[in-house]
């Protein structure tokens, strides 16, 4: 951000401006009893070049590893380009575009970011994002229920989605009366790793709202989109689909699974232009049928034209509290991240629709000769057998958190140990490799791998 420096007579003329004396005159109406003189637990103030030092040391701790663990946060390359464009002040804000007549820039792009996403989704409308994926599988679940309005308050979802976001789905809805099922999967031959529809169609669940389907799901693996879709759909439920969005340009979109395709679509948009950072922030996706629309949490910016012709773009659907009766509200916990959908927009237009389909196919090869590479060791196989993504879950002969923490030491982040979520997988190791992963860091962490298993 730009330094703007006042002098005191700077902000003394501002004070005289405004009618006070003191800066202090400003917070006057707060209780003198609920002021103090310092915060104790915060250290003395820093001038600017010890200040660089410190978050220059600070950086050198976070270090350079070699990535290789995904787990919903995905290292890509990130042009140049991207962030030099929205670190311009006309984009630098997260804050929603109220005023159209002074952000036409930016709710011009928020509406090319709906067109890419509904394009990449197969669906017809996308809102304006919401906070990160987990969220936006909340948000998701409590359409559904308010587009069904009756029956049980029931969704199923299968285990092999992200643990994360069904611990935030538990959380979001647990005073909501909406009981979350969840439904396991199967291991067994070719199935395993995913939901095997011919055990599903076996099973009672009774009446439920939706079913939620991961594509990929956490472990990386395909699940079967068609057949879940068609048997969710019979059952008189909606299909709610969650997405990598970078998969989408190979896979099939979630608008064509099944005989009429998924209803709502979610997932997070970080693969799109996003660096990883801590767990965020990142950005959610939410899009759906056109028949649903009215009951999408979020906004939604729409094209029109003003009294003399000319093209503009405006906030054409805000279903929160602030803007409609409490009563009508979808959610109040829906400000979109807005600089981040700038960066997958600009990411995803720099790249355009062949670029995002060769990130994806080189993520792919990447992963599979990175599984080669890794079952060649004595003790390392797969874990499943279903096709998968740019993640693939191996089993090693020792328990993955040791093996990780081991590899830690070698500068390499090894991946997720599934254990911590799913203590059958103790000795799984889920790992993945993207674009940005040569041959020579693929061997670099094979031969790492092979002297932590001894």
């Amino acid at each position: 951000m730009p330094f703007i420096p006042h002098s005191e007579a700077d902000v003394s003329a501002m004070l005289k401006t405004i009618g006070v004396a003191r800066i202090e005159d400003l917070f006057d109406e707060i209780p003198a009893a609920l002021k103090i003189d310092q915060l104790k637990q915060v250290p003395p103030g820093l001038n600017e070049m010890e200040v660089t030092r410190l978050m220059k040391e600070r950086a050198a701790q976070d270090g350079t590893p070699l990535n290789f663990c995904g787990a919903g946060a995905y290292e890509h390359h990130i042009p140049a380009a991207v962030w030099a464009i929205v670190s311009r002040g006309e984009f630098y804000s997260a804050y929603t575009p109220y005023q159209a007549e002074a952000s036409q820039g930016t709710l011009q792009l928020i509406y090319e970011y709906q067109t890419m996403m509904a394009r990449l989704t197969g669906m017809d409308v996308s809102n304006a994002s919401l906070y990160d994926g987990a969220t936006a599988l909340a948000e998701a679940v409590l359409m559904a229920e308010r587009c069904v309005k009756k029956g049980p308050r029931k969704v199923l979802v299968p285990k092999s989605v992200h643990p994360a976001y069904r611990k935030t789905l538990r959380t979001i809805v647990a005073l909501q009366d909406i009981e979350v099922v969840d439904v396991d999967f199967r291991r067994d031959g070719a199935q395993s790793g995913g939901i095997d529809p011919a055990w599903l169609a076996q099973q009672d669940f009774g009446t439920f709202t939706a079913l939620v389907i991961p594509q990929p799901n956490f472990f990386g693996a395909l699940e079967d989109v068609d057949a879940l879709t068609d048997w969710a759909h019979a059952k008189g439920a909606l299909v709610i689909g969650v997405v990598n969005p970078l998969t989408l340009a190979v896979l099939k979109a979630p608008g064509q699974w099944g005989e009429t395709g998924a209803d709502i679509v979610c997932g997070d948009g970080q693969p799109l232009g996003v660096p990883l950072s801590s767990g965020g922030p990142y950005f959610g996706i939410l899009a759906c049928k056109q028949e649903f629309v009215r009951q999408m949490a979020g906004r939604i910016v729409g094209r029109t034209t003003d009294l003399d012709g000319k093209q503009g773009f405006t906030l054409t659907l805000q279903a929160r509290e602030q803007h409609i009766r409490r009563a009508k509200a979808t959610s109040n916990i829906c400000t979109n991240q807005g600089l981040l959908v700038t960066a997958a927009t600009i990411a995803m237009a720099m790249l355009g629709p062949r670029g995002v389909e060769r990130a994806a196919k080189a993520s792919m090869r990447a992963t599979r000769k990175l599984r080669d590479k890794l079952c060649a060791i004595r003790g390392v196989a797969p874990l499943f057998t279903r096709s998968f993504f740019h993640e693939v879950a191996l089993t090693l002969p020792h328990s993955a958190h040791a093996v990780v923490e081991r590899l830690a030491s070698d500068n390499i982040v090894a991946g997720f140990a599934l254990g911590e979520e799913y203590p059958e997988y103790e000795n799984a190791l889920l790992v993945c490799a993207t674009e940005t992963k040569t041959d020579a860091d693929l061997g670099r962490f094979a031969s790492a791998l092979a002297r932590a298993l001894g």
